[in-house]
């Protein structure tokens, strides 16, 4: 790791020179950290929150309740559940301007939901055997929807169409009042504006385990899936519920990686990498790129921008924590990089960027272009920005109306049919050491013996 010209400058942004790691162990090992960082919390939080969820489980709201007191995220007046009147009331008070910029956004996620949406099918295997994969919606989704510091009427929009399009029956919504017990104007109205069902404020654990196991004096009934972003604790309390209700996947704090070289415009790729360390300290902001010209390039104009930032003392603490500046020694290593890395938010900004996406198998969702920053995606594109973080887009995609449903496999087999596949069946039932297996089928023919 090497120190930045910008560190010179006051910001200490690092450095990694990939063309370092085959001769410096240590390099090589910083390298591997960032591509096998991992979505999943401590141990330690896992088991915080193993104690929190068994609370809820056992006492209901009086635990969210506690727990709202305990690490914030409660109504002032010590409600647990919003009113659809109230939801209806706050959409009505929508600036004109905002809500016809949900209405866009809205409109465009769905339109994205509607082109993807499963359908059912029949397969004819041979004659007499016939099976159909019958899509369904899952009956009652809860979304989370990070709050508290900032709201996030986006992720609502981004968990609750997608449900609304695959036919979810009842959605439900947790999410955390700010540090005055207040639930932010545009997020409640953005719940009215999408009808949803009922509105559970609570953050963290105690509200994934208000979504999981309902909370009875409030007739809020558990959900089947649950689904949305959120953090570390959300993100432990997901998986500590999983098995008892669905989960989409386990993602931790948003990410970004910018991988560019002279083509792009510094001042464009230094705003991406701002908007991103936005979220916190937590939430790498990386560029990747051959040149390093280009990165001090980048770098100067971070600092620039740095300056004139209203959120500046957030922004500084975010590249400090999580800002790293990758060099790669040619544009084939850090395309590699970049695709082994697997980032939630990937753009790509070089000459021919064409041909680097058709080389990266591994991102939540990329960004193609100079004109096509990862803020986009956030709002208005129309693609869902809950997606896969930690390295998890090497095995998982963006949360979509596939997520809201399941396939149900209906077999249909006549006589003829059973008669076809007999043979195997009872075949490899004696190999399983397991009888009775062909028995159930040889039962249905003993008259023609």
């Amino acid at each position: 790791m090497t120190t930045s010209p910008g560190a010179r400058r006051g910001l200490r942004l690092h450095r990694l020179d990939l063309a370092e790691a085959d001769r410096r162990p240590e390099i090589a090992a910083e390298r591997d950290r960032l591509i096998r960082r991992g979505a999943v919390p401590d141990q330690g939080i896992r088991e915080e929150v193993r104690a929190i969820l068994r609370d809820v489980r056992e006492t209901g709201g009086a635990a969210v309740r506690i727990g709202n007191a305990r690490y914030g995220g409660g109504l002032a007046d010590g409600r647990l559940t919003v009113d659809a009147s109230e939801l209806v009331a706050a959409r009505d008070r929508l600036a004109p301007d905002v809500r016809e910029a949900l209405a866009i956004t809205i409109a465009n996620v769905r339109r994205f939901a509607e082109a993807h949406k499963p359908s059912t099918s029949r397969t004819v295997i041979s004659p007499g055997v016939e099976i159909e994969r019958r899509w369904t919606p899952v009956g009652r989704v809860g979304a989370y929807v990070p709050g508290g510091s900032a709201a996030y009427p986006s992720s609502l929009v981004m968990c609750v169409v997608p449900a609304r399009v695959a036919g979810v029956g009842s959605i439900v919504v947790a999410s955390p009042a700010d540090r005055e017990g207040q639930l932010h104007p545009v997020l409640l109205g953005t719940a009215g504006l999408l009808g949803i069902d009922q509105l559970v404020v609570a953050g963290g654990a105690q509200a994934i385990g208000a979504l999981a196991y309902g909370l009875p004096e409030s007739r809020v009934a558990p959900v089947d899936k649950i689904v949305g972003p959120g953090s570390a604790w959300v993100t432990a309390a997901k998986l500590e519920v999983f098995g008892e209700v669905g989960v989409d996947l386990p993602a931790g704090p948003s990410e970004v990686m910018v991988l560019a070289d002279a083509t792009a415009e510094p001042a464009h790729v230094a705003a991406d990498l701002l908007s991103q360390a936005e979220h916190g300290p937590d939430s790498p902001a990386i560029l990747v790129t051959p040149e390093a010209e280009f990165a001090d390039a980048v770098e100067l104009e971070i600092v620039r921008r740095l300056a004139l930032a209203p959120r500046r003392d957030i922004l500084e603490r975010s590249l400090l924590a999580s800002g790293v500046i990758v060099l790669a020694p040619d544009r084939d290593s850090a395309i590699a990089f970049a695709d082994a890395y697997a980032a939630e938010h990937l753009t790509v900004v070089l000459a021919n960027a064409e041909e680097a996406v058709a080389r990266i198998a591994n991102a939540g969702s990329l960004f193609v272009g100079p004109y096509a920053p990862e803020s986009a995606g956030d709002y208005a594109s129309g693609a869902n920005h809950v997606l896969p973080t930690g390295g998890l887009a090497r095995s998982s995609g963006g949360l979509g109306v596939e997520d809201f449903g399941k396939y149900v496999q209906v077999q249909r087999i006549d006589r003829d049919g059973l008669r076809s596949i007999s043979r195997t069946v009872t075949t490899l039932a004696a190999a399983e050491g397991l009888p009775a297996h062909a028995a159930a089928v040889e039962a249905r023919f003993e008259e023609e013996k």
